[in-house]
C-alpha cells in the first residue's frame, strides 16, 4: 500500500503532515503513474520509487523555505512544486514549464485534488515576467547554478531568494556563480531511504 509506505516514510523526517496531506500526495504518486505511461513524464517507474525519489526528495526542502510566494522553474511533472503546495497550503506556487505535455498533467492534478494554491503556466522561462517578483524561485535538476540565476534572475522580488536543489555539491559549480549573486546558505538534505546525496543551495542578488 502506497500510503502505508508514504506514512513509513514520513515517519523518518521532522515533517508533520495531516492525513489529508499523506492522501493527497498518494494520489498525485498515482496520477504520475498512470500518466507516465503514455507521456513519459518520468524515468522512474516503480510508484514505490516515486515515494522517495520524486515526493519526499521535494517536501524535505519545505521547512527551509522562506516568505509566501514561489515559483519552480523548469518544473517538469511538478516537481517539487506540487509536493510542496500539498505540504505548504498557506504558501502559493506557479509551476512554469515550457512542454505542454507536462503543465496538461499538472493541471489535471491540480483540479483532480482540488489545489487552490497552484497555477501552472507553460512559458520558457526567459519570456515569463511576473508581475510580482517572487519570495523564492526553486529549481531541481533543472541546469547548472549558473544558468539558472541567469536565466532567472528577474524573478525574486527583492528580498527573495534561489533555491537550488543539488544532487552531490560541486566546489566548481557554486565558485562560477556570475557576478551580482552570493551563495548564502548551503546544506544538505536528508531524504529517507534515498541511495544518494541530497543538497540545498540558497543563493540572492546582492544589492
Amino acid at each position: 500500500m502506497l500510503a502505508t509506505r508514504l506514512a513509513d516514510l514520513i515517519a523518518q523526517t521532522d515533517l508533520h503532515l495531516t492525513d489529508l496531506q499523506q492522501q493527497q500526495l498518494v494520489q498525485l504518486v498515482e496520477l504520475l503513474n498512470k500518466w507516465n505511461k503514455a507521456y513519459n513524464l518520468t524515468s522512474v517507474r516503480d510508484p514505490k520509487e516515486m515515494l522517495v525519489r520524486h515526493i519526499l526528495d521535494s517536501v524535505v526542502v519545505g521547512p527551509h523555505l522562506q516568505g509566501s510566494r514561489f515559483i519552480d522553474v523548469g518544473t517538469g511533472p511538478g516537481l517539487p512544486g506540487l509536493p510542496l503546495a500539498i505540504c505548504n497550503p498557506d504558501k502559493s506556487f506557479v509551476l512554469l514549464d515550457s512542454l505542454g505535455k507536462r503543465i496538461r498533467f499538472i493541471t489535471t492534478v491540480v483540479h483532480t485534488l482540488g489545489l487552490k494554491n497552484v497555477t501552472p503556466v507553460q512559458s520558457r522561462v526567459e519570456a515569463y515576467q511576473p508581475e510580482v517578483g517572487f519570495d523564492g524561485v526553486l529549481s531541481r535538476a533543472f541546469a547548472s547554478l549558473s544558468d539558472m540565476l541567469q536565466w532567472c534572475h528577474h524573478l525574486p522580488a527583492e528580498h527573495g531568494q534561489f533555491y537550488a536543489l543539488k544532487g552531490q555539491l560541486d566546489p566548481q559549480e557554486l565558485a562560477d556563480i556570475p557576478s551580482g549573486f552570493e551563495v548564502i546558505g548551503q546544506q544538505p538534505l536528508l531524504v529517507p531511504e534515498l541511495d544518494a546525496q541530497r543538497h540545498l543551495v540558497n543563493v540572492r542578488k546582492v544589492s
